[in-house]
């Protein structure tokens, strides 16, 4: 609902498209790469000590947004202003809830399918913008912003009281003790080696790279179905196209989930990726809409798995103490990777041919399918098995276990 509270807002309080759309970049620049600032401040202090004060800040700051917004003439530039801050304290609610999952089922089977029902449930973000046009139809859009920030103050504080929150205590005290000067000057060391490792893994790197490609797939797949539905005068074939992407998506997620694959992780996000890009691709070639919400259905089967996939393996490939800041990766590199193929794809739509214009969103996310081709240097774990670890030469830099 923020978002779109958000530039309904600002559009009326201003007048200005550009104001809305400059505002509303800010908030969404800082809100997506201060992700995983975030999430490393809930892995280190835990979420009733980091997530409280950040859901009040932001539900406090979007009061101020709304306030400001309430009144036609408000200034862009105290607009601005305040969508910074409101953008850097937006709580990781879904990183949070992951890696609690990750901690209540240990079965990596079971992980999966919570994960896929999470993908799954994802697909309420549709509901959002339909709430807040029903909301405007009464009420200004400043209430929309109102209301999203007492929705988000009380799950913030529903997640954080939470009885599986109790277990987050300790999460980083180091085998040497937290007391000890050794343990001190080690978990300090590894604490920032591990920042720089986890993102050198070939596994947590192949999440963030398919991430950032499925949101690259998605973010201009929404601007693609607009101008398709220009091009063949049909505007109302975008509602149907996005209806048949989330329920494949829906049915695509159930599935994965109750199924206890064999093939590793890693194989699995290739071969998704890949199904994925060539789906969005075919959609490129559709003669009519009826082949379009066809194509749309069978690509959105590949979405939420693809997803859950990628989760998935940044678990895996995060250590106990850096689970959230791992899982805060792969949702920021999504959520970038989305946001930066709207814009180049709205430069592109026009001046090529539709279909080359869709083979080039299809582009990124069937090349990350090679992310794959590399084999993991350090420790990973399969989706239903223990850790396996490769051998390495003595010669090689080993990462450090304290902290």
């Amino acid at each position: 609902m923020v978002s779109f509270s958000l530039v309904l807002a600002i559009k009326e309080a201003t007048g200005s498209y550009a104001v809305a759309g400059t505002v509303m970049a800010l908030f969404a620049l800082t809100s997506v790469f201060l992700s995983p600032v975030r999430a490393g401040l809930v892995d280190r202090y835990g979420p009733r000590r980091a997530l409280c004060p950040m859901a009040a800040a932001y539900a406090l700051l979007l009061t101020g947004l709304a306030v400001a917004t309430a009144w036609p003439g408000a200034s862009g530039i105290l607009l601005g202003v305040l969508a910074v801050p409101t953008g850097a304290c937006t709580p990781p609610l879904g990183p949070v809830m992951r890696t609690l999952w990750s901690d209540l089922v240990p079965d990596r089977r079971l992980l999966q399918r919570a994960y896929s029902l999470d993908a799954v449930a994802e697909l309420l973000f549709v509901t959002g913008p339909l709430l807040v046009g029903l909301l405007v139809q009464v009420a200004a859009p400043s209430v929309g912003l109102a209301v999203s920030a007492a929705l988000v103050l009380i799950g913030a504080l529903a997640l954080s009281s939470s009885p599986a929150v109790r277990g987050w205590a300790g999460r980083e005290k180091t085998p040497l003790g937290p007391t000890s000067p050794e343990g001190r000057v080690s978990g300090a060391r590894s604490s920032l080696l591990r920042r720089w490792l986890l993102h050198g893994d070939p596994g947590m790197r192949q999440a963030i790279t398919v991430a950032a490609a499925v949101g690259m797939c998605l973010g201009a797949f929404d601007l693609l179905v607009i101008a398709f539905a220009d091009e063949h005068e049909t505007p109302s074939v975008v509602a149907w196209v996005l209806a048949a992407l989330s329920g494949g998506s829906a049915i695509g997620g159930l599935f994965y989930g109750a199924v206890p694959w064999r093939a590793s992780g890693r194989l699995r996000l290739a071969f998704l990726a890949a199904a994925l890009g060539l789906s969005l691709a075919a959609m490129g070639i559709s003669p009519d809409p009826s082949m379009l919400i066809a194509w749309a259905a069978i690509g959105g089967l590949f979405v939420a798995p693809a997803l859950t996939t990628a989760y998935l393996i940044a678990d895996e490939c995060a250590d106990p103490a850096g689970r959230t800041r791992a899982g805060a990766w792969v949702n920021t590199s999504f959520n970038a990777g989305s946001a930066g193929a709207t814009a180049a794809i709205g430069l592109l739509v026009g001046r090529l041919p539709l279909p080359v214009c869709f083979v080039l969103a299809a582009a990124p996310v069937v090349l990350s399918a090679t992310t794959a081709l590399r084999r993991s240097g350090r420790s990973t774990r399969t989706a239903a098995g223990p850790i396996e670890r490769e051998r390495t030469t003595a010669a090689e830099p080993q990462p450090s276990i304290d902290g």
